[in-house]
């Protein structure tokens, strides 16, 4: 690794602006090997289990120079009752949100009726689309990726995962087929704020939503988890204009989710990276779960700016509000950060209040240091409160800067590698000199490597 700096504050515009690929296939036609072969590395989880659903499901590839995400959609359980509409429903929601498809068949296998249900969707979203006919290891394979014409999406690409025989040519295809940018994300710089509105299942984000929205757009009902799909809204609060995602819950674990729970999570991911803001919407009247905050930590590692909603406010008596303190105190410290907001998404109490909390995040998740100022505050803290002395050496900040915004990013250049605890002091302390209120801080150390000559 270089000591190259990351781009300024155009790089968030162009981490958006990166194709959206995905990869769709029935199980154990080998998609996820097709991900790691593309990643060149073993990112994916293989199992030789049909119907392997993951934690992780988007990853950022690149073929000759050029950028652009894989979403790696899992297998179907090939037992599931009416197995042609639930593949056709789930693999609907996981093309949507991509700017093309790499669709794999097994050519040793043939086409199956899950692949043609497969194919009649991929028709109708009029996405581009490349074939790849999997597990053409050698020469003799060839004849049977020709069959493979008979879907009708144009050629099939004989591919060997496991081997990387013919991977180059596909991703030739590929990259042909995905938008050169700009993309509509590109236009929507310009446009309102994005904000996503994220949270568990059934705490109240279509609620939240309408309320914004002042109409029902969007089907809100008891059920847990009753919106599968992500509506993009214009709406004003407290005089600012946003664009409002809206997504379906995240699951506990995407792992238990099925069929289209599964797609949404993926679409809620989606969103995520989408947003420049997130609202994460919590249930004020029940305890703070693992689920939230596994989901709070998305957020932060997505690098997106953050606003906690407690809702449901109305719901809490003196006694709840206690214990809500001290959850927020015990499991809520790593986003002291964030700024937070007591609101009833069903009468409207506060709701307005968000303008304010979301603005201040995004000014936060805006915020550029000079190199001048942050090269002083450095000296300061240096001075006052060295590195510890480690193994008879005492590594040294010898510069600093910001190597971007949305989220505030520094590259910290030391005399050698520092503790992870004096890092997190470095971030505590920025954020008490310069605010970056509602953002995640991330501090990077490049310790200069040890002269050879010595």
């Amino acid at each position: 690794m270089g000591w190259g700096i990351p781009q300024s504050e155009g790089a968030p515009v162009t981490e958006l602006a990166k194709p959206i690929v995905a990869v769709v296939g029935r199980p154990n036609v080998g998609k996820s090997t097709l991900v790691n072969r593309i990643l060149g590395r073993r990112e994916a989880v293989v199992q030789d289990q049909p119907g392997v659903t993951r934690d992780r499901v988007s990853y950022d590839a690149n073929w000759n120079g050029r950028e652009f995400v894989l979403v790696d959609t899992g297998g179907w359980m090939s037992d599931a009752k009416g197995m042609a509409a639930a593949i056709a429903e789930q693999a609907e929601l996981a093309i949507s949100m991509a700017d093309a498809v790499l669709f794999v068949v097994d050519a040793t296998v043939g086409t199956t009726d899950e692949d043609e249900a497969v194919v009649r969707v991929l028709r109708r979203s009029k996405k581009p689309v490349v074939l790849a006919a999997n597990k053409v290891d050698d020469q003799r394979h060839e004849a049977l990726a020709a069959t493979m014409w008979n879907l009708g999406l144009g050629e099939p690409y004989p591919v060997s995962a496991m081997h990387g025989r013919g991977s180059g040519d596909l991703l030739d295809a590929l990259l042909d087929s995905i938008p050169e940018a700009p993309r509509e994300q590109d236009v929507e710089e310009a446009g309102p704020r994005r904000v996503a509105i994220v949270g568990k299942p059934n705490v109240g984000k279509s609620s939240l939503l309408n309320k914004l929205a002042d109409q029902q757009r969007v089907v809100v009902s008891d059920v847990s988890g009753t919106t599968v799909d992500p509506v993009d809204e214009i709406v004003e609060v407290g005089g600012q204009v946003y664009r409002l995602i809206d997504t379906a819950g995240i699951r506990r674990r995407v792992k238990e989710a099925s069929g289209h729970e599964y797609y949404a999570s993926l679409r809620t991911q989606a969103a995520i990276e989408r947003a420049e803001v997130c609202i994460m919407v919590v249930d004020a009247s029940e305890p703070l779960t693992d689920q939230d905050l596994r989901i709070l930590s998305s957020i932060e590692e997505a690098g997106r700016a953050l606003v906690i909603a407690f809702n449901k406010w109305d719901l809490t008596d003196e006694e709840r509000r206690r214990y809500l303190e001290r959850e927020i105190e015990r499991d809520l410290v790593a986003f002291r950060w964030a700024p937070t907001v007591n609101i009833s998404a069903l009468t409207g109490r506060n709701v307005d209040k968000l303008s304010k909390a979301i603005e201040a995040a995004a000014a936060g998740w805006e915020t550029r240091i000079s190199t001048g100022k942050l090269n002083a505050f450095l000296g300061r803290l240096a001075a006052a409160h060295p590195h510890p002395v480690r193994g008879g050496k005492q590594p040294r900040i010898l510069f600093g800067t910001q190597a971007q915004t949305s989220p505030p990013t520094f590259a910290l250049f030391t005399s050698g590698q520092m503790d992870a605890t004096y890092l997190r002091f470095i971030e505590r302390r920025l954020r008490e000199d310069f605010g970056f209120v509602g953002s995640p801080v991330h501090v990077e150390i490049r310790a200069r490597e040890k002269r050879k000559d010595r």
